[in-house]
C-alpha cells in the first residue's frame, strides 16, 4: 500500500495514528483512483467563507505568519527576488556614463549628439504570479510528530507567498485531490495571503485521492501568462513512471517555471519495529495487517520507498523541474536556502 493509517496509536485531535506502507506489503492491485476532474475555471471558484472565523483558526494562522515572517524578512524575500525574475526589461532613461557601467549599454546616438558617453538604463519588468498547487489528498493528514504534512505544506506556502507579496507579486492557489477542489485567482496583499493559508489548513476536500495531472491541466486553462508554479505534495498515490504524468509535468514547465516540493514523513521512509500493525490506506480505505518486527519486512519497505523516490527524481530531471525534499521532522529553512542558492548559481553561470 502507499498511504496507510494504523489504528494503533491515537494522535492529535482524536484521529488515528497513520503509518505508510508500500502496496507490495498488501494485496497488489487494490484501490484504484478516480480520474482527475475537469471543472471549468468558473465552477472551481467558490465564495469565501462568511461570518466570523473561529478564534483557534485565527490563532493557528497567526502562529504560522509569525514563524515565517522572520525567515522571509531576514533572507528568503531577497533570494526569491534574485531567483525568480520578471519577463523582460523596460527602458527607463538615458544618463551619463559612469566608471563601471556596462559598455554594451552605451546609447551611441545620444553619445554622438552630446559628444559625451551616455548609457541606457533599464528596469526589470518585475510583477510575477506565484501559483501554489497544494495536494489535499488523504495521505496529507499523516504526521508522526508534532506537524502533519498538510501543516508543513501550509507553512512552506506561507514563506513563499509572503516572499512574493514583498516583491509586489501576485499569489494564487489551486487545492486538488483527484479533482480540483478550490481555485483562488492570483491577487496581492497580506490579507489575501492569510486567506490562502487558511484554506490550505482548514479546507475540507470532497475526495481523498490524488490527481496532479488534472490539476496541471486546470492550471493551463486559468493561467495564461507565465507564472511561478510551486507544487506542494507528497507525490504518493501516483506513478512517476507513467507517460501521462511525465507529459503533464513537461507541458506545465514549458509554459511556466515549475518547482516541486515533496513533503514526506519519517515513517513513510522507514517502518518502526512495533510488531503487528493494522494499516488503512488514507486514500483508498484498503486495510491490511503487517508484522513490522522482521528486519526483512522493514528493509523491503525502505528499499521500495527509496525506489519510488528515485523514480520521481528521475522524472523531475527529465522534465527539467527543480525539486525540494522536505520532511515533517526536519527544519525546512536550510533546505529552502540551499534551493535558492543552487538556482541562483545556475542562473549566473548559465
Amino acid at each position: 500500500m502507499r498511504r496507510n493509517e494504523t489504528c494503533r496509536r491515537p494522535m492529535r485531535g482524536g484521529t488515528q495514528a497513520r503509518a505508510l506502507a508500500p502496496r507490495s506489503l498488501a494485496r497488489r492491485g487494490g484501490g484504484g483512483h478516480a480520474a482527475p476532474g475537469r471543472p471549468s475555471a468558473r465552477a472551481a471558484v467558490r465564495a469565501p467563507a462568511r461570518g466570523m472565523i473561529p478564534r483557534e483558526i485565527l490563532k493557528k494562522i497567526r502562529q504560522i505568519e509569525l514563524r515565517t515572517n522572520r525567515l522571509v524578512t531576514e533572507s528568503l524575500a531577497g533570494q526569491y527576488h534574485s531567483v525568480f525574475k520578471g519577463q523582460g526589461m523596460n527602458f527607463e532613461e538615458v544618463r551619463e556614463y559612469q566608471p563601471g557601467d556596462e559598455v554594451r549599454s552605451i546609447d551611441w546616438n545620444v553619445t554622438a549628439r552630446m559628444n559625451h558617453p551616455f548609457v541606457k538604463k533599464f528596469v526589470e519588468e518585475r510583477e510575477l504570479t506565484l501559483m501554489l498547487l497544494v495536494d489535499l489528498s488523504g495521505s496529507g493528514r499523516f504526521g508522526s510528530g508534532s506537524q502533519s504534512k498538510r501543516e508543513l505544506a501550509a507553512e512552506i506556502a506561507s514563506v513563499l507567498a509572503f516572499s512574493a507579496i514583498r516583491n509586489n507579486d501576485k499569489v494564487g492557489l489551486i487545492l486538488f485531490t483527484d479533482t480540483v477542489e478550490k481555485y483562488m485567482p492570483p491577487r496581492k496583499g497580506r490579507q489575501y495571503v492569510l486567506r490562502v493559508i487558511r484554506e490550505i489548513l482548514f479546507f475540507e476536500p470532497r475526495r481523498e485521492g490524488t490527481g496532479l495531472a488534472g490539476a496541471l491541466d486546470f492550471l493551463s486553462r486559468v493561467t495564461r501568462r507565465r507564472a511561478i508554479v510551486v507544487v506542494l505534495s507528497d507525490f504518493l498515490g501516483e506513478d512517476a513512471e507513467t507517460a501521462a504524468m511525465g507529459d503533464a509535468l513537461r507541458r506545465a514547465n514549458r509554459r511556466h517555471d515549475v518547482v516541486a516540493v515533496r513533503i514526506s514523513d519519517r515513517f513513510e521512509q522507514e517502518l518502526p519495529a512495533l510488531g503487528r500493525l493494522i494499516l488503512r490506506d488514507a486514500e483508498t480505505g484498503e486495510v491490511v495487517e503487517v508484522n513490522t518486527r522482521p528486519l526483512s519486512v522493514r528493509e523491503r519497505f525502505a528499499r521500495e520507498r527509496a525506489e519510488a523516490q528515485a523514480a520521481w527524481a528521475r522524472l523531475f530531471r527529465r522534465a527539467r523541474i527543480d525539486a525540494i525534499e522536505l520532511r515533517t521532522d526536519q527544519p525546512y529553512a536550510s533546505a529552502l536556502a540551499r534551493f535558492f542558492e543552487t538556482r541562483e548559481k545556475r542562473r549566473l553561470h548559465g
